[in-house]
């Protein structure tokens, strides 16, 4: 048989990928710029090829959706609609967070649990990909509506889930609050205390210490070792933030613990600007707490400024955290922040940049951390979550935070080490999607064709 060309191969597969799925521009998104990467790992391993590898690992091996009906606090009923796309247990069983978010839909499952398999893989955690959510939006919604929102969920997506088949964990929208509601009818339903079905739980009941500041502070570290790899440092680099949620407020925490400025945060109604660098115990009260704008950080804060209009990427910073959500950072974004002497870029969020702007961040040398890698922290502590509940034990929080710091410093070498090896030294956008597809398409070569 003559295969074709790693070239050939690539566009066979993306074409097929476009045809399938012609209306998931996310997921499209998140396969292309993947593929965009894998011709050298092709050319040096045909036999991918011939297994078709690709073909198999762009189709999921599972896609839920189902309703999820609920009733408000005045007794009307509501119908959202739920997801699970299990999309690939090669390395171990499925693990992926859950989000509650009105703009999850399944392309934004399906880019979220492709990702999900590369960033697992980078993680050397043993743990395959997936992802899951619903359009349900918490934020505006009493305790008592997201408990029942979250037994309707729980009650359909129990049939799914285990702790060998698929572990879920929170995301955009789920925090300890869902999470509570989910293990408590996961537990209800099936009468087992089978504390590793779901990550991200109380300390109390079988959570992990640094498990809600993990993907913040992973980030924080994948981007501390690009930089003392090119001679450099945090201290003393002005940072600039998206979001306020977990990932965006542990990231400016971590920041500040190694000697940087981090000086704003966002949320969808604007951004605080704060030159002496953010309070996070203010951010916290704010965010966490009282769940209110990030306005009322400014009314509180002196000598910080809310700004209602434009982009937390008008503001120059020597370092870029894009916290908050898929495609907020565009190529115009790109070249101011270029412009103003950027230095290097950590994805905290999943796929924040879009391709545009991380091909001028690549072509201008400033030093680029993909989502995969940079926000592996999240996921690798989930595993480690895990690791606990089997063993019926409770890690402290030195080394909690220790075994965090040594796994992004692995993520962080195993891409490195693969850019060397494709030719690309310090390109990490080659590095981590080769370095992750490797792992797991030597795992699907010795399971045989499922």
């Amino acid at each position: 048989m003559t295969l074709l060309t790693p070239e050939a191969h690539l566009r066979a597969v993306a074409e097929t990928v476009r045809r399938r799925s012609s209306a998931e521009p996310e997921f499209l998104q998140a396969v292309r710029e993947v593929l965009e990467t894998l011709e050298p790992v092709l050319a040096e391993h045909p036999e991918y090829i011939e297994a078709g590898i690709l073909e198999r690992l762009v189709e999921p091996e599972r896609q839920l959706i189902f309703r999820v009906p609920w009733t408000d606090d005045a007794g009307r009923v509501h119908v959202n609609r739920g997801y699970r796309v299990q999309f690939n247990s090669a390395l171990g069983p499925y693990k992926g967070g859950l989000r509650f978010h009105p703009s999850v839909n399944l392309s934004v499952v399906k880019f979220l649990g492709f990702e999900q398999i590369f960033k697992n893989a980078l993680t050397s955690q043993r743990i395959g990909g997936g992802k899951g959510g619903s359009d349900f939006d918490p934020s505006d919604k009493s305790d008592a509506e997201v408990m029942r929102f979250c037994q309707s969920f729980m009650t359909e997506l129990v049939h799914h889930i285990g702790e060998h088949t698929d572990i879920p964990a929170g995301d955009i929208g789920v925090g300890g609050r869902e999470i509570g509601y989910l293990f408590g009818q996961y537990r209800r339903i099936t009468q087992r205390y089978e504390a590793g079905v779901l990550t991200g739980k109380g300390l109390g009941w079988g959570g992990a210490e640094v498990r809600t500041e993990a993907t913040g502070y992973g980030a924080v570290f994948f981007a501390e070792e690009m930089l003392l790899r090119a001679g450099d440092g945090i201290e003393g680099r002005r940072a600039v933030v998206s979001g306020s949620g977990n990932v965006a407020t542990y990231a400016i925490e971590k920041i500040q613990q190694l000697g940087g400025t981090a000086i704003t945060a966002s949320d969808s109604s604007g951004f605080i600007v704060d030159e002496a660098g953010v309070d996070v115990d203010l951010l916290k009260q704010v965010k966490e707490v009282e769940r209110s704008r990030i306005s009322v950080y400014a009314e509180r804060r002196h000598g910080a400024h809310f700004v209602a209009t434009g982009s937390v990427w008008d503001v120059k910073g020597e370092l870029a955290f894009p916290c908050a959500t898929q495609n907020e950072l565009d190529a115009e974004h790109a070249r101011s922040l270029i412009a103003g002497g950027l230095r290097a870029v950590a994805e905290g969020a999943n796929m924040p940049a879009t391709p545009e702007a991380v091909a001028l961040f690549r072509e201008a040398g400033v030093l680029f951390a993909p989502g995969k890698a940079a926000n592996a922290g999240g996921v690798a502590t989930s595993a480690l979550e895990m690791s606990q509940n089997a063993a019926r034990s409770r890690w402290d929080r030195d080394k909690s935070e220790s075994r965090l710091r040594d796994i992004m410093r692995d993520v962080h070498a195993s891409a490195y080490d693969a850019s060397v090896r494709y030719g690309r030294p310090g390109d990490y956008v080659l590095g981590a999607n080769s370095a992750a597809f490797e792992t797991v398409a030597h795992a699907m070569l010795a399971q045989g064709v499922i």
